[in-house]
């Protein structure tokens, strides 16, 4: 309550201070009004002033802008127009030359052509002659290689009609002599079905006192390289059996990698000789499922015969490799008849060096021959002209006649010596 009367006694004494001094500060407030009214107005003109500015600014940005836009597009008109006139100009430039160029090169190509057919007729009988030797060499060639298929085709109805008679292989290679002996006699088959025999010989024996089922004799940088047959069919026949336990499985594929290692170490050490054979052997599995076996499930002993040098092939894998050493073969025989090519084609050059010497002297024989007739043949026109004068003149007198031939005689030299 106190609280309250305090309150409404400071409010009242406030009150009568600020009506106090209420009539001081209307005075001053008016007096501040009258100054922000006039500013404002003051405002208000500069905004309309900015207002009329910025209008009349854009106004001109816009006119400006087209007249730029306007010119613009009448530079670029006049741009397009020149390009226009030079391109076309360049065009008619550009086909005028072509023609031209055109018509000289048809000339020369006519010339060319002409030449050439001349120098092609001289020279067509000794490359027939030539073609024809080759045609009877492709000949002899193709009907070796006619014999050849004959003989592989006979090898292989020879092979049908073994594997006919076959009851199993179990039965047939129940020991190593016959394991052995197969594989040396498809390896042999193998071979002369695809070289010559003077490339190759079988049990070939080195001066290490070993001896190879077969050795293949190819040019240089090849050398002879040996080919040994291994069949080790007893541990693949064990890895067949589908009832062999885990361990023993285990014992038995250990054995097989032990056995093929050894196979390529025998090969390796026996049948690589330096300076006697290549820096590398073959070792020929004769049953295609033991070698896919190997490939598929021994990628190690693979890589252990490459570090060997010793290259493990199959009989299809052994085909492809004689096939190759059957190109090799060819090449070589091919590359030792190139200079003797080269030799006939240096002969050739020179003959058709001098022929186009010839052929030069003569043009330029003829060229004179032409000229000279042409001579001859202005000489004659003249000399008929003179007769035909000679034989419409009428003779007068014997003075005047004197006259006509000193007149004529003197005409006649003044040709002669005009040609």
């Amino acid at each position: 309550m106190i609280n309250t009367v305090v309150i409404s006694s400071l409010l009242l004494m406030t009150l009568l201070i600020f009506t106090g001094l209420n009539l001081s500060l209307k005075k001053q407030l008016k007096f501040i009004i009258d100054k922000l009214n006039a500013k404002e107005e003051q405002l208000s003109d500069i905004q309309e002033m900015f207002h009329a500015l910025i209008k009349q600014h854009e106004k001109e940005g816009h006119e400006q802008r087209e007249r730029f836009d306007k010119h613009q597009l009448e530079s670029i008109k006049t741009l397009h127009e020149t390009i226009s006139k030079s391109v076309l100009s360049i065009q008619h430039h550009i086909t005028l030359t072509l023609n031209q160029n055109s018509e000289q090169l048809t000339q020369q190509v006519r010339y060319l052509t002409q030449n050439t057919d001349q120098h092609l007729k001289d020279i067509s009988g000794q490359v027939e002659k030539r073609l024809t030797e080759g045609f009877d060499k492709t000949t002899a060639i193709f009907s070796d290689v006619i014999k050849r298929l004959a003989l592989i085709d006979q090898a292989q109805a020879k092979l049908t009609e073994l594997s006919s008679s076959m009851v199993s292989l179990q039965e047939v290679l129940s020991d190593k002599r016959s394991r052995g002996a197969f594989g040396e006699v498809q390896l042999s088959h193998l071979i002369h079905n695809m070289l010559p025999e003077q490339h190759f010989a079988l049990q070939y024996s080195l001066s290490n006192g070993c001896r190879v089922d077969a050795m293949l004799f190819l040019p240089n940088p090849s050398g002879h390289i040996g080919i040994d047959s291994k069949f080790p069919l007893e541990r693949y026949r064990e890895l067949q059996n589908t009832e062999l336990a885990s361990n023993d499985r285990k014992l038995v594929e250990q054995q097989f990698r032990i056995d093929i290692r050894r196979h390529i170490d025998n090969i390796a050490e026996k049948y690589i000789i330096p300076g006697e054979t290549a820096d590398g052997a073959v070792m020929f599995i004769p049953a295609e499922a033991v070698f896919a076996e190997i490939h598929a499930h021994y990628a190690e002993i693979i890589e252990y015969a490459y570090q060997r040098r010793v290259w493990v092939v199959s009989p299809t894998t052994l085909m492809a490799i004689l096939t190759t050493a059957s190109a090799v073969l060819k090449d070589d025989a091919t590359r030792q008849q190139v200079h003797i090519i080269q030799e006939h084609l240096a002969k050739l050059g020179i003959d058709f060096a001098r022929f186009q010497k010839r052929m030069d002297n003569l043009s330029r024989h003829i060229t004179q021959a032409h000229q000279d007739v042409e001579d001859i043949h202005k000489s004659s026109r003249k000399i008929t002209q003179r007769f035909s004068k000679i034989e419409n003149v009428e003779l007068e007198s014997s003075s005047d006649t004197a006259s006509i031939l000193s007149h004529e005689d003197a005409a006649l030299i003044e040709d002669e010596s005009v040609d």
